[in-house]
């Protein structure tokens, strides 16, 4: 086996770094109670506290009263806040910060039945967080705004920027298309949520980069059974999408496409495609082929939000009567980019776009089963709903342990799309702000308890604070200035009767020059002796070629000046030609070498793109191994413990056979002591018995005159003799055999002596009688009494003798 490895002790909080942190920033929202809910478990303490007590019939005691608990949150909003003065709070620095070129992240968290969708969204005549967001963007950014398709998004979550004339002959081509794929802000609203986004608060961000233009982008997703979808598509949306086969009916599952015969069944429809999440090169994650749609007003925007919010999942269960199956995830993307020198178009450098994102998150609310009664696909949504939820309590609970003890645990964002697609949020890539929202009724006790132990743990997380965007170097305030430039210059061209800007490209130069000379006199000669005309005409031409002269000569000398200007001019840019060529050429080697350094990038990102895929592969194999091995593991070990349980109830058996045999053989033995104890008995008072008939005979009188009597006398005395003294007192009990035994309580002890004078014959058969007669005599007699003693005995004792002398033996 391998040797354990040391645990590595926690160590202390580590110093912070330079780079400065923010935490989570948690705010509490509490819904106000409906008519039929009278029981109230959340009591609003301050503007930071709320109390938690428990309903009548829930029973936690401590020290003999109810267990109340206090939660403390950043600001809590009772049941009588507005939506604007909850937007102003928790929103607007979101905007502010999306303005300024940071990312963002606000989404809502509760229980079912909690008012998270009429705080994202809100409802008709008052318009939640996320109408009122695109209300303050455009509010802020409207002059400042491009034409449509100057910004363009990339397949990597990257945007370039065109000049004006190919962003109009995209604007062309778009419209010239038979359906028109970017909604038009001069349609008519939908009635609908026409009162959503009446919002007459005009709220708006001061400091606003006049000197740039701002396009915004939005795109609507949605993660439901951990599969993450698109819900602005342009294709007919069900929540079960069939494709058709040649014979225009839906296909099976594994049915060939021109198969026709077979019947469709609706659960043989192919779901819809699921997105893949990639990270970019900036390391933030995106869904792939996600659908993002250029808004350029807020009405525009919300149609574009409200068309998704029809296609996503909502079911009615026994909490809400239109629950969210889904996590929604609507995402705002502003791109913004300097004017040039001039202050007139965008400035066409990839390098000075800055591309920020506020994501707007509507959760799916946790839920108990067993309240909602859910069955079948319903059952299935709330398992996967619980289970993100319970993803992202992990990362928070990992990232928490990890910036408070310094250890370095890997976070799993991959085990759940909602964690992996926020997953640069929370390594520092702006700012993340969570809505818990609660129902004070008796009935959510105990899923608010756990809603508010997560939210107090998620504030201890701390965020990366963003950094700001570098500055472009340009003049600051060129966009006005050279606007200001051109009306001034206009004002005074007017004001000297000149014609405006433009028109005095038109003006020749030779009656600008013919003006400057003196009028000719009249040249019409009346009379033959009119010595007058010809002598002012001549003086009026010598003036004209003497100004000629003055005008040549001042030409000649601006010509000299403008030649020796020009030559200066020629030698300072030749020079700084030479000097631009010198860094345009280290510029170009840059760029080159930029180029290859982004080939390179290019390659490696493929290669670790491909490497990515073979290790989400490689996890979901392992993965699937690991879930093989646990339903291995269990199936073990439940079989462990059912031979555990057998042998337990086999211990438990063979134990009471075991007391069982051992009380049956006890009290075989006891039986048999028994036995045995009333055989000795039996065999004592035989005994007993057959000395006092001993003693009866020895003792009996001898006749005088003995003769030898007859064989019916010797019958008589024989019978006379067989009986025996009275029996020495004694006990009589039943036996556990059914029979009798007696208890003697005194033993009488014969003593034999030799009788004298006594003297009987022998048998008179005997032909030859022995010398000493007397103990002929003596033998013949004690063999005859120890054949009456046994006789007697036998006789004496009868049927209940044999029972007690010799027991019958039971089987064990």
């Amino acid at each position: 086996m391998r040797a354990a490895r040391a645990r590595t002790p926690r160590r202390p909080k580590a110093t912070p770094s330079n780079v400065l942190k923010d935490p989570v920033g948690v705010y509490c929202r509490v819904r106000p109670l409906s008519e039929q809910d009278v029981e109230c478990c959340i009591e609003v303490v301050s503007d930071t506290t709320v109390q938690l007590h428990p309903p009548d019939g829930y029973r936690i005691f401590r020290n003999g009263e109810y267990k109340e608990t206090q939660y403390t949150f950043k600001e809590v909003f009772g049941t009588l806040v507005t939506q604007k003065q909850l937007f102003d709070v928790v929103a607007k620095p979101l905007v502010e910060d999306l303005i300024r070129g940071k990312n963002g992240l606000l989404f809502t968290y509760g229980v079912t039945g909690s008012g998270k969708t009429h705080t994202m969204t809100g409802s008709p005549g008052d318009g939640g967080l996320l109408p009122r967001c695109l209300d303050m963007i455009f509010n802020s950014i409207g002059p400042f705004q491009a034409k449509r398709f100057v910004f363009k998004l990339d397949d990597k979550n990257g945007v370039d920027v065109q000049c004006e004339v190919d962003a109009l002959l995209e604007r062309q081509r778009r419209e010239a298309m038979p359906v028109q794929k970017t909604p038009s802000g001069k349609r008519q609203i939908d009635p609908e949520f026409a009162d959503m986004i009446n919002v007459q608060d005009h709220c708006k961000v001061e400091e606003v980069d006049e000197d740039s233009v701002y396009s915004v982008f939005v795109s609507y997703v949605e993660i439901y059974n951990n599969y993450i979808y698109d819900l602005l598509e342009e294709i007919p949306y069900d929540p079960i999408k069939p494709k058709w086969n040649s014979c225009n009916t839906p296909m099976r599952k594994g049915d060939k496409w021109n198969s026709c015969s077979t019947p469709m069944r609706i659960d043989d429809f192919i779901p819809p495609q699921s997105r893949v999440l990639r990270e970019d090169q900036n390391h933030n994650m995106y869904v792939i082929g996600c659908t993002e749609v250029e808004v350029k007003s807020t009405d525009e925007a919300f149609e574009v939000f409200w068309r998704g919010q029809k296609r996503r999942r909502i079911a009615n269960t026994q909490l809400n009567r239109e629950s969210s199956r889904s996590h929604s995830v609507f995402m705002i993307k502003l791109a913004q980019a300097p004017l040039d020198a001039d202050g007139d178009n965008v400035l066409q450098e990839k390098e000075q776009i800055t591309l920020s994102q506020l994501s707007l998150v509507d959760l799916a609310g946790s839920e108990r089963t067993n309240r909602t009664k859910a069955e079948g696909s319903r059952l299935r949504e709330a398992g996967n709903i619980n289970q993100s939820l319970m993803t992202l309590r992990t990362c928070i609970e990992v990232l928490r342990e990890n910036q408070m003890y310094g250890t370095y645990k890997m976070v799993p964002y991959r085990d759940s799309k909602l964690t992996h697609l926020f997953k640069n949020y929370f390594d520092g890539e702006g700012k993340v702000r969570m809505i818990v929202c609660v129902n004070p009724k008796a009935e959510d006790y105990e899923e608010s308890l756990q809603v508010m132990r997560f939210a107090e743990m998620t504030q201890e997380v701390e965020v990366a604070r963003p950094v700001d965007k570098p500055l472009c170097g340009l003049t600051p305030g060129r966009r006005f200035k050279n606007q200001a430039f051109k009306d001034e210059l206009s004002r005074k061209l007017e004001a000297r009767g000149g014609p405006v800007i433009g028109e005095t490209e038109d003006q020749s130069v030779t009656e600008m020059f013919l003006q400057n000379f003196p009028p000719l006199p009249s040249c019409e000669l009346l009379d033959i002796n009119d010595d007058q005309t010809l002598p002012r005409l001549i003086d009026a031409l010598e003036k004209r070629h003497k100004a000629r002269q003055m005008l040549s000569e001042e030409f000649a000398k601006n010509a000299l000046a403008f030649k020796t200007m020009m030559q200066e001019f020629d030698t300072k840019m030749v020079s700084k030609e030479n000097f631009a060529q010198g860094k345009l050429a280290e510029k170009e080697k840059a760029i080159a070498g930029q180029r290859m350094e982004i080939e390179r990038l290019e390659k490696k990102n493929k290669t670790l793109e491909y490497k990515i895929d073979i290790l989400e592969k490689t996890a979901t194999i392992y993965e699937e191994e690991k879930r093989t091995l646990q339903q291995e593991l269990e199936s073990k070990s439940q079989k462990l413990q059912r031979q555990a349980s057998d042998k337990r109830r086999l211990e438990a058996r063979l134990q009471g056979m075991v007391v069982e045999t051992t009380t049956k053989w006890e009290k075989e033995c006891e039986r048999r002591v028994a036995a045995k104890q009333l055989e000795m008995q039996n065999k004592l008072w035989v005994k007993d018995e057959k000395l006092k008939q001993l003693k009866a005979i020895v003792t009996e009188p001898k006749p005088e005159k003995p003769e030898r009597p007859s064989r019916e006398k010797d019958r008589e005395r024989g019978l006379q003799r067989s009986v025996s003294p009275s029996p020495v007192p004694g006990d009589v009990f039943k036996t556990r055999g059914g029979g009798q035994a007696v208890q003697f309580t005194d033993i009488e002890t014969l003593k034999q002596e030799s009788p004298t004078g006594r003297k009987r014959r022998s048998s008179q058969s005997s032909p030859n009688p022995p010398e000493d007669g007397a103990e002929s005599e003596w033998t013949d007699v004690e063999t005859r009494c120890s054949v009456a003693v046994e006789m007697r005995a036998g006789s004496s004792l009868g049927p209940g003798y044999q029972h007690h002398a010799q027991p019958k033996r039971r089987k064990p």
